[in-house]
């Protein structure tokens, strides 16, 4: 199972976290996430494009990479 790291400028709350943490685990192929203010850890087979672009849709105004 492949680790991948995300980093995250923006995030204020935790409802932007919890709203980052459910879409990222609703993603195929991932197993586990741990999300905070600065940034995520993502363990599963899901692409890491598919990470930033499910952040990215949530339309929270944060830069994600």
């Amino acid at each position: 199972m492949a680790q991948q790291s995300l980093t995250f400028k923006g995030v204020e709350n935790a409802d932007q976290v919890n709203r980052i943490t459910t879409a990222l685990m609703m993603l195929d192929g991932v197993e586990s996430v741990e999300v905070g203010r600065h940034g995520a850890e993502v363990d599963g087979r899901a692409r890491r494009e598919a990470l930033i672009q499910a952040v990215k849709k949530l339309g929270l105004g944060i830069q994600v990479s």
